[in-house]
């Protein structure tokens, strides 16, 4: 492809396809997103969530700076030919021309049209002391760099955008000169002019005057792009769409440089649900909390639990009060219906927790309750005591679905009975361990010892309980523990204390979590395995024998 060609058409998406062009999506994660600390894409982690970013509907997906950087000018080359695009536009990242030369020779410029992507987004200087010491020209320079780019771009057939780096720290210091870049890009045809927090000092009240007045005054189409090092990105962000602008900024999980960037989910969420404006495709906001933990587990970073709309907690409910009304009516502790973004409501099962919470829990776990005031009474009283000694269920359904079932059923499911267990430790001169357990214990009437080395003594209980039990229960073979956790509990005897563990284990369709609690870290991890084996067992639908 010459720099005069078109962009191809595996970049071009259909019109019709697309959400009106009256509001804008903009998704950088792919640039400014991969700026954060802990993140290191590949071409083919950015092909992923460029992917991710397409089914969930956005309408630009933010590439890279192509010919500044090899892997995004490799992502451009392979996504032109790997990914038909059904929702967004792929747009390339660069700057604007050098002082003193031209759009046409500059090389920056030209590896921006050789990406081949549609649309091209231009940074720009808005802030004078920044166009004064970091580009070392001068104003008016620095305002033709913006005309000649955005015009040479234009006339290659490109749709571009200009980025007013620092425009509102720009705009305190030098307010006219500020507005006069908006007003260059805009008159050269850029097609949006964003407002960038950059230093992300702003508060929304700020953001919203600012972007009325310069809206006002230049009549220029503008976006915004904030920055979250107040904690208020988001908030700056709608405060920005309430004065006026109509193209948004964003990142996957406000994933960016320093504490980060707007977050695209709860933006988009408070676009659709709180504005009414149809930003995305019809039905794609009930993917969005897939599409949240599918970009997480791409760039290898756990979801936030906490995170709003999509968080595991978002719509987790712990106290007994809560869990009365939700019985009632959902809406009463909840601001919308979880399912309108894939989410769903949780109950959490601790000392907080009431009749309604047990009920509820229940419900969720398939356990049929029947309204039986008596056994709810005695779960209620279980969960109470339990967690007096340190237990958690917030944290291990799996655990207290083993309780519920025991109180239901009138007795403990049991797969295998234990007549007992012992790890050893040895240290040896050379400074190496090894670790040895022993269980004994009775499964379908045959009692069984079994002994396996392991890296570390809970690594060989386990080994230990598998070499017994897989040949009785060959379902445990696809068992697998994935996490393990310990808390040491507040005690009045130092190493004396109470210990805790939460295991989490698949089977490789599905995950659960058991806790155990003990004097010492090997019995809690005892009685946490004991019921990740019976949970195990219970999945697969083996009957209890014992």
């Amino acid at each position: 492809m010459t720099v005069n060609e078109a962009p191809e058409e595996s970049h071009r998406v259909d019109s019709a396809d697309r959400v009106d062009d009256g509001f804008h999506v903009f998704d950088t994660t792919l640039r400014d997103g991969a700026q954060r600390e802990g993140i290191n894409l590949t071409v083919a982690d950015k092909l992923t969530i460029a992917r991710h970013l397409d089914d969930f509907g956005v309408g630009f997906i933010e590439g890279g700076w192509p010919g500044a950087n090899p892997r995004d000018t490799e992502f451009f080359a392979r996504a032109k030919q790997e990914i038909t695009f059904r929702n967004a536009q792929l747009v390339a990242f660069g700057a604007t021309r050098r002082p003193g030369g031209s759009a046409a020779t500059d090389p920056q410029v030209k590896a921006l049209l050789a990406s081949g992507a549609p649309v091209i987004t231009l940074v720009a200087k808005s802030h004078d002391r920044h166009v004064e010491l970091a580009l070392r020209t001068t104003l008016d320079e620095n305002l033709e760099m913006v005309r000649d780019t955005v015009s040479h771009l234009r006339e290659q057939g490109r749709r571009v955008f200009v980025d007013c780096e620092h425009f509102f720290d720009g705009y305190r210091a030098n307010p006219e000169y500020a507005k006069s870049v908006v007003r260059a890009a805009s008159e050269a045809g850029a097609d949006v002019v964003v407002l960038c927090d950059t230093n992300g000092g702003m508060l929304p009240a700020q953001i919203q005057a600012v972007v009325a007045t310069v809206l006002a005054d230049t009549g220029a189409r503008l976006g915004i792009h904030a920055q979250d090092d107040t904690g208020c990105a988001v908030a700056n962000t709608l405060a920005a769409v309430d004065a006026g602008a109509t193209h948004v900024q964003c990142t996957a999980n406000g994933y960016g440089e320093r504490v980060g960037n707007a977050n695209l989910f709860p933006v988009v969420a408070a676009l659709e649900l709180k504005y009414g404006k149809k930003v995305l495709p019809e039905g794609a906001l009930a993917e969005m909390t897939r599409i949240s933990h599918a970009i997480a587990e791409v760039v290898n970073l756990t979801p936030s639990t906490h995170q709003p709309y999509v968080g595991v907690s978002a719509f987790a409910h712990k106290a007994g009060l809560h869990a009365s009304a939700i019985k009632v009516d959902p809406d009463l502790y909840q601001h919308i219906d979880p399912g309108l973004v894939g989410n769903r409501i949780r109950m959490l099962v601790s000392d907080m927790a009431g009749r309604a919470s047990i009920e509820l829990k229940g419900k969720e776990l398939g356990v049929e309750l029947g309204g039986d005031r008596e056994l709810v009474g005695r779960v209620v009283a279980r969960v109470k005591e339990r967690e007096l000694k340190g237990y958690t269920y917030e944290a291990a359904d799996a655990s207290f679905e083993l309780l519920l079932r025991a109180e239901a059923e009138g007795r403990a499911r049991k797969y295998f009975r234990v007549e007992s267990w012992r790890a050893i430790v040895e240290d040896r001169p050379d400074g190496t361990h090894a670790n040895e357990a022993t269980v004994k214990l009775w499964a379908k009437g045959e009692r069984i010892v079994a002994t396996a080395e392991g890296n570390g003594p809970v690594n060989a209980l386990d080994r230990a309980l598998r070499v017994g039990l897989e040949r009785i229960y060959p379902q445990l073979a696809k068992l697998e523990l994935v996490d393990y956790k310990v808390r040491i509990l507040e005690g009045r005897h130092g190493t004396d204390s109470t210990t805790r563990v939460l295991i989490t284990t698949t089977d490789g369709s599905g995950e659960w979590a058991t806790v155990g609690v003990a004097t010492n870290i090997i019995g809690a991890s005892w009685g946490a395995l004991e019921d990740a084996y019976t949970y195990g067992l219970l999945r697969a639908g083996v009957e209890p024998t014992e």
